[in-house]
């Protein structure tokens, strides 16, 4: 059999990576702050490399440990669910996921069956209320919300990278009045959400346009409402290249390849001492996989 580290430095190396403070990690595993250092500095030496890079009280993953945690975690909870299936003690587990209505809709409820294949006992309460990030610990575990960053203390980790496109009805594309370069949008409306009413501004500044203007900007407070305006053909919407993909409305399509960065992404969030609670571990790591996969 393969020799592998002390399971006691496998679980200070996950808990110090998941809270992010050597601190937080030994009062969720009662010892205390050197003897976890102990630990994970084992793992360390047996890996044979540094797994974090050391902050004023903060321990950030670094790229040998964010590949690390990303191939033990999910070992780590699966031989814990294993010890609680044999002994008896499993039992439905309930997380109380805030989450914005679009991302739900096209990136979070598809997946879920396999969620549920991998942990059958986890259950979320979905949640799609305004002001997520305030009610954390109130009413919430974990929220997943559009921001630019996210301040500590709280812990955050971003669902991939979105680009900002343009989005319209594939009849846009055809006949003579066809929308082919990004000039054309000077005779169209323009369809943006109140949360990110830059979008459009961003674009047309990467692809080197800055004085375009639209025929005119609409603003909607729903991006399942501005998609099915674009697809009715009532303007282009910019937004991120993920709500395309996850439309599946063959109405729709990216009229142009230029894309441009967009400032405010998807992160997952939860207080950092929520995650050593095991509903929001599970759902945290499944996802942050099943993002990135």
């Amino acid at each position: 059999m393969r020799r592998l580290p002390p399971l006691t430095a496998v679980e200070a190396f996950v808990q110090v990576a998941r809270l992010g403070s050597v601190k937080a990690a030994a009062e969720e595993l009662a010892l205390s702050s050197p003897a976890l250092s102990r630990r994970v500095q084992a793992m360390e030496r047996f890996i044979g490399r540094p797994l974090f890079a050391r902050r004023h009280q903060a321990m950030l993953l670094n790229g040998d440990g964010e590949m690390l945690l990303s191939r033990i975690a999910p070992a780590l909870d699966a031989l814990g669910e294993a010890i609680e299936q044999v002994t008896g003690e499993a039992e439905i587990m309930r997380l109380k996921l805030g989450v914005l209505p679009l991302y739900a809709s096209r990136q979070l409820i598809h997946r879920l069956p396999d969620l549920r294949a991998h942990y059958p006992h986890l259950h979320i309460d979905i949640d799609t209320g305004a002001h997520a990030l305030a009610r954390l610990g109130d009413g919430l575990d974990a929220a997943i919300v559009l921001a630019r960053e996210i301040e500590p203390p709280l812990y955050g980790r971003r669902l991939g990278r979105n680009r900002i496109v343009a989005i319209g009805n594939r009849a846009t594309q055809e006949g003579p009045n066809a929308f082919k370069v990004p000039a054309d949008l000077a005779r169209t409306t323009i369809l943006l959400h109140r949360d990110m009413q830059d979008n459009f501004m961003l674009w047309r500044q990467a692809i080197g346009m800055p004085q375009l203007e639209p025929a005119a900007i609409d603003m909607f407070d729903s991006g399942q409402l501005i998609l099915e305006s674009a697809a009715e053909g009532l303007g282009v919407a910019f937004m991120l290249d993920f709500h395309l993909e996850g439309a599946s409305d063959p109405r729709l399509v990216k009229l142009f390849a230029e894309e441009a960065e967009a400032e405010s992404q998807y992160w997952f969030v939860c207080r950092r001492a929520a995650l050593s609670r095991r509903p929001v571990r599970l759902f945290h790591d499944w996802l942050v996989g099943s993002v990135q996969g």
